[in-house]
């Protein structure tokens, strides 16, 4: 299991706009190829910031699956237009389970 966190920096007066967008956009990765969950978070400190996280079974799933879809071309289009810079992202893996 991969988790793909995506930092992303939303132009100021778009985020109720984002973030409703992003809620329509969540059947999209339900049904995405090895998605097994998304969740988004809005920074305290820098209220414009979010990170949205999504767990693939593998980082293809997310690269070559996702990416390659109409479904992500239909995520970019509700979400996209809000962006103030291009979002930043890795995948990681958990090494350590603390409890």
């Amino acid at each position: 299991m991969f988790l793909e966190i995506a930092q992303i920096d939303v132009k100021p007066g778009l985020e109720a706009e984002f973030e409703a967008n992003v809620k329509k956009a969540a059947p999209l990765f339900k049904r995405a190829k090895g998605c097994k969950g998304m969740e988004l978070q809005r920074s305290v400190e820098k209220p414009a910031r979010y990170r949205l996280f999504v767990r693939w079974e593998t980082v293809d799933n997310h690269n070559v699956d996702f990416r390659g879809s109409e479904d992500f071309k239909s995520w970019r289009a509700l979400v996209g237009h809000c962006f103030a810079t291009p979002p930043e992202v890795e995948h990681t893996r958990q090494v350590v389970a603390g409890f």
